[in-house]
């Protein structure tokens, strides 16, 4: 719009220079000065016309929309995303990952868990909910050096022996995910993309580690 404006005050200033010299010749001349400087006018307001058409298609160009991953599914109840996280503590998370909000929770789970890697002490504990009971996820924890602790399911066979002091202890990373939902931009998601919105958690959980020195 810029490059427009200009060349339409050189038209006007143009249009108004040939009027006041033809005020000076005969009517012919006048007609004539006239008729070419109104040439000129359109000459200007085209080439202008032109550029503005430019402009607005890079404009348009310059202003596509942005690909990357969305870990978002439109169902019933709206978009929804789902957040996977491990943590160490109440207010230290470890690693964290996004999936669409219909995507099953064990796979991810367990993907999340061996991006962690193995365990860096001789005795670590994965403690997890019912939900991660399964022999895979339990086989996984072990062959990382993690000691899985869960409850078995009520239809297992062979049930194992499970600490409950220890379990009890799988409501800390509930306890952050509350303390996460105290974030806006956490709770309701307005990133449309994948890196942005993980941008967001990365502030809030790095926020949230700090409050506890």
């Amino acid at each position: 719009m810029a490059g427009l404006a200009v060349l339409v005050r050189q038209v006007a200033h143009g249009v108004h220079a040939a009027a006041a010299l033809a005020k000076q010749g005969s009517a012919g001349a006048r007609i004539s000065r006239l008729a070419r400087a109104a040439d000129r006018g359109r000459h200007l307001a085209g080439a202008g016309a032109g550029q503005h058409q430019r402009q607005s298609a890079s404009g348009r160009r310059g202003g596509a929309e942005k690909n990357g991953p969305q870990a978002i599914v439109h169902s019933r109840g709206g978009c929804t995303t789902k957040i996977h996280l491990v943590a160490a503590n109440e207010r230290t998370a470890v690693t964290f990952s996004l999936s669409p909000g219909n995507a099953g929770d064990v796979p991810c789970g367990r993907a999340l868990v061996m991006a962690t890697g193995s365990a860096s002490v001789q005795v670590a504990y994965l403690v997890v909910d019912k939900a991660y009971e399964g022999d895979e996820t339990r086989d996984l924890a072990r062959q990382l050096s993690y000691e899985p602790v869960v409850p078995p399911k009520e239809n297992r066979r062979e049930p194992w022996q499970c600490d409950p002091k220890m379990y009890r202890r799988r409501n800390e990373v509930e306890w952050l995910f509350r303390r996460l939902n105290g974030f806006r931009r956490v709770f309701t998601r307005f990133e449309k993309l994948d890196a942005m919105y993980m941008a967001v958690l990365t502030f809030a959980l790095i926020v949230e580690a700090l409050r506890q020195y």
